[in-house]
């Protein structure tokens, strides 16, 4: 918004110069009566009236119910009711997102909110936002670029996430632990944070992997994943999938072959997230553990922006998001209506 105040003040200015060049006296002191009026109005309504333009990156609605709960929160918050003028630029790959982001550069937008899609290779359109005057806001996700590019990150810790559901696992002190690793989408923070947790305990020889593979966070994907471990007849007592679409896709699998899961059963089922539907899946005892990754950010984002535009120093660079783990045998009517997306 400061570069439309700054461009009106300009452009008022011009004219100014140019009746005072072509005028006599008396009428240059009205003049300049006017158009200062006229700055100090323009500045008013820049303040108070104009929206802020905001161009929202973000992974497609559809990868998970995650994020189609993000997508949806973002999109309640950043409405003209609330100030804004928005727009949306969805996409799983990061050079189609860098493109977005280039495009919302040229746009002129005041503000661009990014969950990044990979954690590499922002650094140049950052920079480039940042020499255009646009301040940049990270969600959801985390990104391996300069802190003084973005204005402040709001996101999860996707490594805590996978600690503490390897520290669950563990916890179950199993005899054995051969696991089937479904990966989401690769080289994306919520990818690599539950994944590392899990290869350091394979890497101390506390587990073993059948198969780790990504799935890219897709449901089908992970059942033909399942699938073929079941058709190899390798043993298996862990599914770890990194969210919950892929854990059901990896239940669909085992109940096609009848293998038993849950509480009890043959097969540990671990998903993320907590949609509701997976949370219902742990009451009933099919499922065994799920991680809640925390998809309502806007908020956050909205508070952020206020102080920025108001001129005020943001007094925390990066905001976690609270989050926790459910189990099966503890989980309470309660946690699936409070915590479930």
């Amino acid at each position: 918004m400061k570069k439309k105040i700054l461009a009106a003040i300009m452009a008022a200015t011009m004219v100014f110069s140019l009746t005072a060049c072509g005028g006599a006296k008396d009428t240059a002191s009205t003049d300049t009566t006017t158009k200062e009026e006229s700055i100090t109005e323009a500045a008013s309504t820049e303040s108070s009236g104009e929206l802020i333009k905001v161009g929202i990156i973000n992974n497609d609605p559809n990868e998970s119910g995650y994020r189609t709960a993000n997508d949806k929160d973002m999109k309640n918050m950043f409405t003209e009711a609330n100030g804004y003028q928005a727009s949306f630029a969805y996409s799983l790959k990061n050079d189609e997102q860098i493109t977005a982001a280039q495009k919302f550069i040229q746009d002129g937008v005041d503000y661009l909110l990014l969950s990044a899609a990979d954690t590499a290779g922002w650094d140049s359109v950052l920079k480039d936002a940042q020499d255009a005057g646009i301040r940049v806001i990270l969600f959801d996700r985390t990104i391996d670029a300069d802190p003084s590019l973005y204005e402040a990150s709001i996101v999860s810790d996707m490594a805590k996430e996978g600690q503490n559901a390897v520290d669950w696992l563990k916890a179950q002190n199993l005899s054995e632990y051969n696991v089937i690793h479904l990966q989401g989408v690769m080289g994306s923070a919520a990818q690599q944070g539950r994944t590392a947790a899990l290869d350091a305990a394979v890497a101390a020889g506390e587990m073993n992997i059948v198969t780790q593979q990504t799935a890219e966070w897709n449901a089908e994907k992970a059942q033909q994943i399942v699938q073929s471990v079941i058709d190899s007849g390798e043993s298996f007592n862990v599914i770890y999938a990194e969210n919950d679409d892929m854990a059901k896709g990896a239940v669909a699998a085992l109940d096609k072959a009848n293998i038993s899961h849950g509480v009890g059963k043959d097969v540990i089922i671990m998903g993320f997230d907590c949609n509701k539907w997976a949370l219902e899946e742990l009451k009933a005892g099919n499922w065994n553990f799920d991680q809640q990754c925390n998809p309502f950010q806007a908020g956050y984002i909205d508070e952020i922006i206020k102080k920025l535009e108001n001129g005020e120093t943001i007094s925390e660079k990066t905001i976690v998001m609270d989050e926790k783990g459910f189990d099966a045998t503890t989980i309470t009517d309660d946690d699936v209506n409070n915590y479930g997306i």
